[in-house]
Formats: C-alpha cells, structure tokens, sequence
C-alpha cells in the first residue's frame, strides 16, 4: 500500500504579527488551548493578523524547558495556573511571591527559545 504523503495547505500571503512578550504568547496560548478543549477548530487563516507561529510552537516550547529541566513541574503548574486566569501572580501579595518568582523564571527561559523562533520580538 502507497503511503500518503502530508503537503501543507498553501495560505494567502498574510501578515504576521509577532507577539511582545513571552507572557503575552502565553496567554494567546492558553486562550487558544481553551477554546479548543471547548471544541472550537483552529484554522489558521481565521483572524485578520496571523500569528507566525502554531498553538503546538509554544507547547513544544514549554515541553523542552520541562524534557531538559530548565524548568520543573511547579514553573509548569505556575504557567497553567495564571494561564488560565490569564493574570500573572502578583508580587505584591504575601501568597504569590514564589509563584511571581517561578512565573518569571519559566517566562525568562521560554522567552530566549520564542526569540530565537521569531515568535515574539
């Protein structure tokens, strides 16, 4: 039996718009993720702005921190966590220090690795 091979689908020459942090692509990230999880289908040709990049760039980002132990589970759990109410800990409040603290260590790595893709600026 011939095996199929994948070819990309062609997309009109769009725009893209880099984004200017690495928690600002984070949290693209985590909306993203959640409307998926909520059954929406991601295309990418569906804003006016493309991003330069896919939802799995940045998880494979965060995944190679974690395989590589530039960050541990607790920067991971951090991330999520203040993903999900898209709003970083706050050092200012007694309880969220260290998760400030571990919130910056994780951007801090993730942000060198999405330079180098070009997927923030």
């Amino acid at each position: 039996m011939r095996r199929k091979t994948r070819t990309p689908r062609t997309l009109p020459h769009r725009r893209t718009v880099p984004s200017h942090s690495a928690e600002e692509a984070w949290f693209w990230f985590i909306r993203c993720q959640k409307a998926r999880d909520d059954g929406a289908r991601m295309e990418a040709d569906m804003t006016r702005d493309a991003r330069p990049c896919e939802l799995e760039d940045v998880y494979r980002a965060v995944k190679h921190l974690s395989v590589t132990r530039k960050i541990n589970r607790h920067h991971v759990r951090v991330l999520v966590d203040y993903g999900n109410v898209e709003c970083p800990p706050d050092p200012r409040c007694r309880e969220e220090e260290y998760p400030h603290r571990l919130w910056n260590e994780a951007l801090d790595k993730l942000t060198s690795i999405l330079k180098k893709k070009e997927i923030i600026e």
